[in-house]
């Protein structure tokens, strides 16, 4: 049986529950419209921040115990609706060339264990076709450049099977300047050398977790759209140094990249309560400034959310920020914080009057637009 026949009958079977109403089905476990399944159904869904696993302990299990991702899991990223995601994490210090190469590794011997079920994105072509084959497309991307020590590592990782990486995480490094570092400052010498490596291997820049200067700096680099994959509008939060200016948004737009909005509690809302259409209101925010086919998703969070988390695991990853990050009790917001959250989104944009092809758009159109035009 073929994987695309096997994920239909699944999702056949979903909506196999009675109607609740008239254009309402029950769809695992939730009531959903029939508009809103069957748009995510025909979309090409791509998350651009979405690991496997937030917590540290169970992706190096995945790594060394692939066996470990079982059927359920398999299932559950089926039931999600989502055909790629880019499952970037933050690596640096001084050994960041040596993790970085651990990590890159561990992805493939991980989807060469799953090859029947999973793919590694290395083209548009790829998403396309584990769209169409129903396997779960994976894109390998960092949400650090630490580990290229010079121009020439861009085109080593690019070989190995690096499709994004984001300039800086939230501190300084060689490159430039991350959100929560004290000065903010631009791209280096160095920056714009690896910025114009990547332009020609065919790697996205990204600068979700950048400083304003340095973001600003690697538009006026790039000579490609540049990607914000994961981050909010820093207008509606208060001014979280972590979100966006309105003047990168639109610079963003001028250049041909897209934004994904992030589903992260305190990137959406200063204060509670913070709901789902809190979270909605940015994507209205981008789309009023630049337009709806600037806009995507990057939910930085696994299928099941920090607040998830073992205990311990979550309170060592908020150790290691700074004040200035605002975390409070919960990291997630209900309605978005489980596997199904695509069509929660959808439901959304539905309620706000955004049309299918807009729709289709962010649910994955417009990323796959631009990385297109990116990777060549």
């Amino acid at each position: 049986m073929s994987l695309s026949v096997d994920r239909r009958r699944f999702l056949r079977a979903a909506v196999a529950a009675p109607m609740i109403h008239f254009g309402r089905v029950r769809l695992f476990g939730a009531e959903y419209s029939t508009r809103a399944v069957d748009l995510v159904k025909t979309s090409t869904v791509i998350d651009m921040l979405s690991p496997f696993a937030l917590a540290s302990s169970r992706m190096t299990q995945l790594f060394m115990k692939p066996e470990t991702f079982t059927a359920e899991d398999l299932a559950n990223y089926r039931a999600s609706g989502i055909n790629a995601c880019n499952v970037a994490i933050g690596l640096g210090g001084t050994n960041a060339f040596e993790t970085t190469l651990q990590f890159v590794a561990g992805w493939d011997g991980f989807l060469a264990h799953h090859s029947e079920t999973l793919k590694r994105i290395d083209s548009v072509a790829d998403i396309d076709f584990a769209h169409k084959s129903g396997k779960i497309g994976v894109i390998v991307g960092l949400q650090n450049s630490e580990h290229f020590r010079t121009p020439a590592d861009v085109d080593l990782f690019y070989s190995l099977g690096q499709r994004v990486s984001q300039l800086t995480y939230n501190a300084r490094n060689m490159i430039g300047n991350g959100s929560t570092e004290r000065r903010d400052e631009g791209l280096s010498d160095f920056g714009v050398a690896i910025v114009e490596r990547m332009n020609r291997a065919g790697m996205a820049v990204d600068v979700s977790h950048c400083g304003d200067r340095t973001t600003l700096d690697a538009f006026e680099a790039s000579k490609k759209p540049v990607l914000i994959t994961h981050s909010n509008c820093r207008i509606l939060v208060n001014g979280h140094p972590r979100c966006k200016t309105d003047e990168a948004i639109k610079k963003m737009a001028a250049q041909g990249g897209v934004m994904g909005i992030t589903g992260v509690r305190m990137f959406v809302k200063a204060d509670e309560p913070t709901t789902v259409e809190n979270y909605l209101d940015h994507f209205d925010h981008v789309k009023k400034l630049v337009g709806p086919e600037f806009l995507g998703v990057g939910s930085d969070i696994d299928l099941y959310g920090y607040d998830a988390m073992p205990p311990k695991e979550r309170a060592a990853l908020h150790a290691n920020y700074k004040s200035v990050y605002a975390f409070r009790e919960k990291d997630d917001i209900e309605g978005i914080n489980h596997p199904r959250r695509m069509f929660d989104v959808t439901e959304g944009l539905i309620r706000r009057g955004y049309t299918d092809a807009e729709i289709h758009g962010i649910l994955g159109g417009n990323f796959r637009r631009v990385l297109g035009k990116i990777w060549g």
